[in-house]
């Protein structure tokens, strides 16, 4: 790109922005020069674009009527115009060039919508019905059940533990940390300890022999 055709694109760039009152990340991405890509530069560049009047968003905002800009607002004059262009493209002069794939990516971001809080509700409930549709489709494989079956036999054999065949379970010792489990063993034993003497001592027979004077 030629430079006189980079300033006809920035001209079109500001031009666009008065008439909405607004671009977005993508807009000022596309009417860069593709010597233009480094994050330092793009955000100089926004910041002369905000300082015309214009604002610069992630996506177009949704009541749009709100921000057509005015006289007041926009520097609507040529002259001032063409100061602006100037400042945008001597901006391309400070920095060296890079590689196109790193512009291609950033161009690539200002193009992606974020995720809403609905998207990722909508994302998630597909993914739980993924995993539900997949259990299904397991669950009627033959060599599915046979399998459980198998694995279930050993652990009631002790030959596995049932943490082996389902993941996420753990017994209640296995999520305690060793010292906590060793208390609570500790303690389990105290009180059976007390729970048989006391049940020694209800059956310990009492002598009513009366003791004798002499």
């Amino acid at each position: 790109m030629s430079e006189e055709q980079q300033r006809s694109s920035l001209k079109e760039l500001i031009a666009k922005g008065k008439e909405k009152g607004f671009l977005t990340y993508a807009e000022v991405n596309d009417h860069l020069p593709d010597t233009i890509i480094d994050p330092d530069q793009i955000e100089d560049i926004i910041s002369m674009i905000n300082d015309m009047g214009i604002k610069v968003y992630e996506s177009a905002p949704e009541d749009e009527d709100d921000l057509i800009m005015n006289d007041d607002n926009v520097q609507a004059d040529d002259e001032n115009e063409e100061e602006a262009v100037a400042a945008l493209a001597s901006v391309e002069n400070e920095f060296g060039r890079t590689t196109d794939p790193v512009r291609m990516y950033m161009r690539e971001m200002g193009t992606v919508e974020l995720l809403t809080r609905e998207g990722e509700i909508e994302i998630a409930v597909r993914i739980e019905e993924g995993l539900r549709e997949a259990l299904r489709a397991l669950a009627q494989f033959p060599a599915s059940s046979e399998y459980i079956l198998e694995r279930a036999a050993k652990i009631e054999r002790e030959e596995m533990r049932l943490s082996d065949l389902i993941i996420g379970f753990a017994s209640d010792e296995e999520t305690l940390p060793p010292a906590i489990n060793a208390l609570a063993l500790k303690e389990e034993k105290l009180l059976e300890n007390d729970e048989r003497e006391e049940s020694d001592d209800s059956t310990t027979p009492i002598n009513n022999t009366p003791v004798s004077n002499e």
